[in-house]
């Protein structure tokens, strides 16, 4: 997800945050549309995420802190039950693939992506401390992986980055989050709209293994 503009929406702006959401907002044209993301009980509050939920539970809270001016009691804030798989791993190791991740900007040429997945493969496949995909630096890293192949045309390898990254995503987010759905429509547009021949039986089973071939 990136940030494009700043809108007002004065209705909008009266929900509050939880990292742990039962709604989400999305936009056609100018007009925002609030859509929930699960069953909602009769008295629940709607509630919407400011930010952006899979980093572990202390950078929410400092985000939070730093625009917002506000801590979050949420239930995930709460028992920060998914933290130590954010973070699994060597520290050393995803400390590591943080900085390398932080450091990526967008490549303007060929050789600049075949420089970005360079790194992102020695990064991969390096023998500091295996990351297991749940880690969220490793996850970025697998993205970062993904879009450099799929701007070298190197689909095999396109499809192979995208599939470890879903079901980590599924992991990271409890409910049909927009993040996790822009992430399904990227790999699945990308393998169904550029692939190349002969690739596309791979391609769905990869998809019904994840439970999105229904979808499309």
């Amino acid at each position: 997800m990136q940030d494009v503009g700043v809108g007002l929406y004065p209705s909008m702006s009266l929900l509050n945050h939880s990292c742990d959401p039962n709604c989400v907002i999305v936009f056609e044209g100018y007009q925002l549309l609030l859509r929930s993301v699960r069953e909602i009980q009769i008295g629940e509050e709607l509630t919407i995420s400011y930010i952006e939920s899979l980093m572990p539970t202390s950078e929410r809270q400092k985000q939070l802190m730093r625009q917002y001016c506000f801590e979050c009691d949420c239930h995930l804030c709460q028992d920060q039950e998914k933290d130590a798989e954010k973070l699994a791993g060597e520290e050393c190791a995803w400390k590591e693939v943080k900085d390398a991740v932080n450091e990526v900007r967008y490549p303007k040429s060929k050789e600049e992506w075949e420089q970005v997945l360079a790194r992102c493969q020695s990064l991969l496949s390096s023998d500091t401390g295996p990351l297991p995909d749940t880690n969220i630096y490793q996850l970025k890293m697998l993205d970062c992986a993904m879009d450099a192949c799929i701007n070298l045309e190197a689909w095999e390898q396109a499809l192979c980055y995208g599939s470890r990254t879903l079901g980590p995503y599924r992991f990271c987010y409890t409910t049909y989050n927009n993040v996790c759905c822009c992430e399904y429509q990227h790999f699945t547009f990308y393998i169904f709209s550029l692939i190349k021949p002969g690739f596309h039986q791979h391609a769905l089973f990869c998809l019904r293994k994840f439970h999105l071939a229904a979808c499309f």
